[in-house]
């Protein structure tokens, strides 16, 4: 069993020669959740195996996970969880802790439904070396190891249990963010998609705090949209996070949707392709937006891509805000700039995030590139359903090898790299991608590329 699955959401931009390190999405669920656990104290495993709830006769208990690593150094990271909360009687935190020349101590970045613990716990170490910024985890220089920790309470032992079963970390670099290409966003125009739902005006919500209640009223619409019934007021309620009195704490919000049946994650998009891919698998995308278009923040459902690219929104604040036609630049500049965090969700009954592909390939499949023809770089995506030995090579019409993108072995997943063709001759190149996967089967596939100067 895997015991986590890596998605890199931005191509490994390292080996391109930038100067960032790429997004990582790292989560652990069901029963990879539970085969990362490192040891329990009041707490046990459902009958099934896909759940962590608090023992029978416990009114509180601990769950601790091994750590992990990424494979590049992050600065930044996005924590969510799914589970379920019956009533204010019982909830769970979560905890943090990372490691660089020891651990840090345990950094409480949420908890779910209600606040019922004496003391909410730090959120700050080493006077601000690392920092829960309300929603995410900011750190002044690189990590690349993190753990875990859970602790379950109820008010007394008769009170049905909280529940857990997913815990996802998505980190990048943000020098990522940084330097984004705006222009590159912009003249990326993903094929026609669109998907509907009934609107919600934020602010007919409710008349005292619609106007705060863009977060849960977007992921009503969401909801809806996979004909799912909900009260937005009463969505928004459950979400209000009484700690921080906010409606739109990220993590809360999808642990929420959890509540409906969705599998989410807080995650970051770097192009409205990545974004469009989720759509066309069944999934959807919430945007956390800022300046120009909402300079104190703002979150919209992604509704799709007309004919000619531009992005379709379902925009909570707007009274006509069904299927809104927002600047594709400002809109960009707005999500993008910000870092391109969104609510990804899925069905319950799909794997999550990696489900980005629309079918599954039987062993591995190497995507065309994109843009194709190219200047001076290009994103090749693959898809693995078995942990494999990869190598992915570029060579040129005459088979010299120019650039080796992969070469090691990877979980199960799917990939995306950026191959930079600067310093090379204008023509035909082709990627070569070789697999052998763990029941030894080996394959083969070329993609052809076109680079034009």
């Amino acid at each position: 069993m895997i015991r986590f699955i890596l998605v890199f959401v931005l191509g490994a931009a390292i080996i391109s020669g930038q100067s960032s390190y790429p997004d990582q999405h790292y989560f652990y669920e069901k029963e990879n959740l539970i085969q990362q656990i490192e040891s329990l104290n009041g707490v046990e495993i459902s009958s099934d195996g896909k759940n962590i709830a608090l023992s029978e006769g416990s009114t509180a208990g601990t769950v601790v996970f091994k750590p992990d690593s990424a494979q590049f150094p992050f600065n930044r990271g996005l924590p969510s969880w799914n589970g379920h909360a019956p009533n204010d009687n019982s909830s769970f935190k979560v905890m943090m802790r990372f490691y660089k020349n020891g651990w840090s101590t345990w950094l409480t970045v949420g908890f779910w439904k209600a606040n019922i613990w004496s003391s909410y716990g730090a959120t700050s170490y080493n006077g601000g070396e690392i920092k829960i910024d309300i929603d995410y985890v900011v750190f002044k220089s690189y990590y690349t190891k993190w753990q875990f920790k859970v602790e379950m309470k109820r008010t007394n032992s008769s009170q049905p249990s909280p529940e857990l079963h997913k815990l996802s970390f998505f980190v990048s670099d943000q020098k990522t963010t940084d330097n984004v290409n705006i222009s590159s966003i912009i003249n990326d125009k993903p094929e026609e998609i669109f998907i509907g739902t009934k609107h919600i005006w934020q602010y007919s919500v409710d008349d005292d705090s619609g106007g705060s209640m863009c977060s849960p009223t977007s992921v009503s619409m969401v909801l809806r949209s996979y004909s799912i019934e909900v009260d937005p007021l009463q969505f928004a309620r459950d979400t209000f996070d009484p700690y921080h009195e906010l409606f739109g704490v990220w993590p809360r919000v999808v642990q929420n949707a959890a509540e409906y049946g969705l599998n989410g994650a807080v995650t970051r998009y770097r192009s409205w392709s990545q974004a469009r891919e989720v759509l066309a698998a069944d999934g959807r995308v919430v945007m956390s937006v800022g300046s120009p278009l909402y300079p104190n923040g703002h979150l919209i459902m992604l509704a799709g891509f007309d004919i000619n690219g531009n992005p379709i929104s379902h925009d909570p604040a707007k009274s006509n805000g069904y299927s809104y036609m927002h600047d594709k630049t400002d809109l960009s500049k707005s999500w993008f700039n910000k870092g391109g965090v969104a609510y990804t969700f899925f069905p319950e009954n799909t794997t999550g995030i990696q489900t980005i592909a629309s079918e599954q390939p039987e062993e591995f499949e190497l995507l065309q590139n994109y843009p194709n023809p190219f200047n001076p770089t290009t994103t090749l995506s693959f898809i693995i359903t078995h942990w494999s030995f990869v190598s992915l090579k570029v060579y040129d019409i005459l088979g010299k090898e120019v650039a080796t993108l992969v070469n090691e072995e990877k979980p199960a997943g799917r990939y995306e790299v950026t191959f930079d063709a600067s310093g090379l001759a204008t023509g035909v190149y082709i990627c070569s991608m070789y697999v052998q996967s763990s029941n030894a089967k080996t394959s083969r596939i070329n993609r052809k590329m076109i680079y034009l100067k």
